[in-house]
């Protein structure tokens, strides 16, 4: 197994912020979070030009490339961060130099679009990532989260990172592989395609937001019926959210579907994974060895890297 990460980071990291999906929705508080980064020791790299929003994007597809390869290339730059997910990365995907990226050793962090190059990271180098927060908002946002940012500086800085959450409804399991996965959009997007990586006995988590129940257990059978579930040892759920649930659903909920899916696939699912499109939110490492316990209703996540 091939980890391309850089094994330790200066005491004042250099961290680019790169648009490469969507624009952000306010340019002050794009300022307010290079400013809390700068507070927090990094030397900042911004290669995000409000000015330059076009359409829904943070910049146009070419631009956005660019932003990518400079911060690759720029020999101050550590960490390279996305400003935002929405989407754009998949128009991207044909043109970035992946060959490039994983001899960098650079970290790249973020989640939602920005899971499409670390999947395809995993996929076409074997390179790891982190996933974990992004400039907007869980460093432009006023209400910052404590947790959020203590879980991105520990991952960041050691080569073993742990989380703890709870999940009554699980059985009691202990199973090692690798951890991958991320936005699950984003995963049923790149099925099928060079950009979508083949991990066998791997611990999968997923994600999203706005995904109805019935849109999230048609993704997952999609998963399944395409033979990705059986490969895996453990399925981890995070955060899945701002959904509205019908009147014609008759308590059809998210309850009800993990039930279902724990009743068709014969691979464990473990739920609460503090991870998504949320404020309070874990960093994970995309292709880390990872073992998952449960135990009595208390999951403990550990990774190596």
């Amino acid at each position: 197994m091939k980890i391309s990460l850089a094994k330790g980071l200066p005491e004042n990291p250099g961290i680019a912020i790169v648009a490469v999906s969507g624009c952000a929705l306010d340019g002050i508080a794009v300022e307010r979070g290079l400013q809390l980064l700068r507070e927090r020791g990094f030397v900042v790299h911004n290669y995000y030009d409000h000015a330059q929003i076009y359409q829904r994007f943070g910049a146009t597809d070419v631009q956005r490339l660019d932003q990518l390869h400079a911060a690759i290339d720029n020999p101050d730059v550590q960490i390279v961060m996305a400003l935002r997910g929405s989407y754009g990365l998949s128009r991207l995907l044909p043109h970035i130099d992946y060959k490039k990226i994983a001899e960098s050793k650079k970290y790249l962090v973020g989640h939602s679009d920005f899971n499409a190059l670390q999947l395809a990271m995993l996929a076409k180098t074997d390179t790891s990532s982190f996933c974990g927060p992004m400039l907007c908002d869980d460093f432009s946002r006023e209400d910052i989260s404590t947790y959020t940012h203590q879980q991105f500086f520990d991952c960041i800085k050691n080569t073993q990172h742990e989380i703890y959450f709870e999940d009554a409804e699980s059985i009691d399991l202990e199973v090692s592989g690798r951890l991958w996965g991320g936005n699950l959009a984003m995963l049923c997007h790149l099925l099928g395609t060079e950009y979508f990586p083949r991990i066998d006995d791997g611990i999968l988590f997923v994600e999203d937001i706005a995904e109805h129940p019935f849109r999230v257990e048609r993704m997952m059978l999609q998963l399944h019926y395409s033979g990705v579930l059986q490969r895996q040892k453990a399925i981890v759920f995070g955060n899945f959210s701002a959904y509205k649930l019908a009147a014609h659903d008759n308590g059809y909920d998210f309850e009800q579907m993990i039930g279902y899916l724990r009743s068709v696939l014969s691979v464990p699912i473990i739920t609460g994974l503090p991870f998504g499109h949320i404020k309070e939110k874990a960093s994970l490492v995309m292709g880390s060895d990872a073992q998952l316990l449960v135990s009595a209703g208390r999951v403990r996540l550990a990774m190596a890297y």
